[in-house]
């Protein structure tokens, strides 16, 4: 092995082991940040827009859906569809079971519907 390609292969040692202590070192100032609390903002973004920023504001803005709620939505189909499995109703509603799953328990906490089974049913 040459001298020039000894000096290569350790330059590019070097460049490589450099790459792993900054990944490590992001890794390091994440965790710090979270231990904190605070979280650093994405690039590009405004101060204030960290992921907590509103939670710290105290703001719980929340926005009706246009056209009803979920749980509104839910209601109508069971009623039209009795019997509905949570996958049916999320089918027709364009959303995941997973989250049917809970709005349809709200409904059923609230007394609006009843599940026998697998099906919901209108409470009536």
């Amino acid at each position: 092995m040459t001298t020039t390609e000894a000096v290569e292969k350790a330059r590019g040692l070097l460049e490589q082991r450099r790459v792993e202590l900054t990944d490590e070192l992001d890794q390091i100032e994440k965790a710090l940040a979270g231990l904190n609390g605070t979280k650093k903002r994405g690039p590009g973004r405004p101060r204030g827009s960290g992921s907590r920023a509103g939670a710290r504001r105290g703001s719980k803005r929340r926005r009706r859906r246009k056209g009803g709620t979920r749980a509104e939505h839910a209601l109508k189909h069971v009623s039209e569809n009795p019997g509905a499995n949570a996958s049916q109703i999320a089918e027709a509603m364009g959303i995941k079971p997973n989250y049917v799953y809970r709005v349809m328990a709200e409904l059923e906490k609230d007394g609006k519907v009843r599940k026998d089974g697998k099906g919901y049913f209108p409470a009536g």
